[in-house]
């Protein structure tokens, strides 16, 4: 964990290695993704079925879940967490419906008719971590925004390590209307997606987070199908002032270290005293984890905590940094976040815990990470919409603009974009 004060003389020159510290996987596994998705599209879902073998351990029968045992094992899902899956359902659901935009169209001076239609896009793919990062409210955030834009074929992947799957993620597909889950994960089902199989359509875009093997296969197929991005490790950051309970920000920061040993936490305060009690906080919530050896090992080689002169300071450093995540943990946040312009979420207040949007506030969880924020957004409905554009010139119309299409067409050497237009005004 890095300790840094504004005032210190090298401030700038480790601040910008705050910032430039690239925790993303290291290790290259283009090659190794480039021969799995080659495999995938040549040999369908044999090469699914080898490589499901190989590194889930699992061999099925059929690469997709029956209704019959995703209504079993959804059944199995803890009332308690499936009541918490549905109230989180309704929020969700609720903020991106308010998202839907509206479609434009108008009749310009010239007589000239124009105008944007937002269509849905037809298939969609979502990819789920199994495993240990068995999350089922990635399930809800994915799948219900492209529910709500009218996506009419939502297709779930899954890996299922020895043929295991949590119960909860299915309870969360079939709450948010999921279409189509088969048991697969990895490169593998990153190319089934985009490619297809003898069992699996292909899709148009692809979205969820995934480890750097799927990372790298989103990215090597992106241009066949569409993608939402590519995710890097969680990252959160605390502006809180004195007047916090240095355990609340503890648990903040560590929310978001034990996801991942890569994850960045950062805390900037206007008070060296609390800062220090707030690192010492840490060290005590470190203690009571479960995920404690994951945490430390990213509190330790990715924490860090700011000191500066006063909270206006935090605004250049935030948008630099332009974190996933930031809590405003002081008074009057408002006035704070209408200064930041680079941050995937905010979270406003001292009783505003992040754990709160990860879950069921109502904006997406999935969010840019790795400075992206810079000039991304989270996901949303916009990502499973396309806009088309029409015009509509009548006779009157199109002799009053023509010619001045005709002129451009011929300074840029295109005579048959020019003609095109000038047989038009001949006749």
């Amino acid at each position: 964990m890095q300790l840094l004060q504004t005032t210190d003389k090298d401030f700038s020159t480790k601040f910008k290695a705050l910032v430039n510290d690239r925790r993303e996987a290291t290790v290259d596994v283009s090659g190794t993704v480039r021969e799995i998705l080659a495999d995938v599209k040549v040999r369908g879902d044999a090469a699914v079925h080898d490589y499901t073998s190989r590194f889930d351990h699992y061999h099925p029968e059929s690469l997709r879940l029956s209704e019959t045992f995703i209504a079993e094992l959804a059944a199995k899902c803890p009332k308690d967490v499936t009541a918490a899956l549905e109230l989180a359902a309704e929020r969700i659901a609720a903020f991106h419906e308010k998202q839907l935009p509206q479609d434009i169209g108008y009749t310009d001076t010239v007589g000239v008719r124009l105008g944007l239609n937002w269509v849905a896009l037809s298939k969609v793919g979502i990819y789920v971590p199994g495993g240990r990062a068995s999350y089922p409210s990635s399930v809800l955030m994915n799948a219900l925004p492209a529910k709500i834009a009218g996506v009419d074929r939502i297709v779930m992947t899954v890996p299922m390590p020895r043929g295991e799957i949590n119960p909860a993620v299915l309870a969360a597909a079939k709450i948010a209307g999921v279409t189509e889950i088969y048991g697969i994960g990895g490169a593998q089902a990153i190319a089934a997606l985009a490619y297809g199989t003898e069992t699996i359509a292909p899709v148009d875009k692809i979205v969820g987070p995934g480890n750097a093997y799927v990372a790298e296969a989103k990215r090597q197929v992106f241009g066949t199908v569409g993608i939402d991005s590519i995710a890097g490790p969680s990252e959160i950051l605390v502006v809180a002032d004195d007047k916090n309970n240095p355990e609340w920000i503890a648990w903040d920061l560590l929310s978001q270290a034990e996801h991942d040993p890569s994850a960045q936490s950062i805390l900037i305060t206007d008070s060296a005293e609390f800062a220090q009690k707030a690192i010492a906080s840490v060290e005590q919530v470190l203690n009571k984890l479960a995920t404690k050896s994951v945490a430390t090992a990213s509190w330790e080689k990715h924490g860090a905590v700011i000191i500066v002169n006063d909270l206006a300071e935090s605004i250049p450093l935030i948008n630099q940094l332009a974190p996933e995540h930031i809590e405003l943990c002081i008074d009057n946040p408002q006035l704070l976040a209408s200064e930041i312009k680079c941050a995937g979420s905010l979270f406003l207040g001292r009783y505003t815990p992040e754990a709160i949007g990860d879950y069921l506030g109502g904006p997406n969880h999935v969010l840019p990470t790795s400075r992206s924020a810079r000039f991304a957004s989270g996901l949303s409905v916009y990502d499973f919409l396309k806009r088309i554009t029409y015009l509509e010139c009548n006779q009157q119309a199109l002799q009053q603009i023509g010619q001045a299409a005709v002129t451009l067409a011929e300074a840029e050497g295109l005579p048959a974009h020019g003609g095109s237009v000038a047989i038009r005004l001949r006749d």
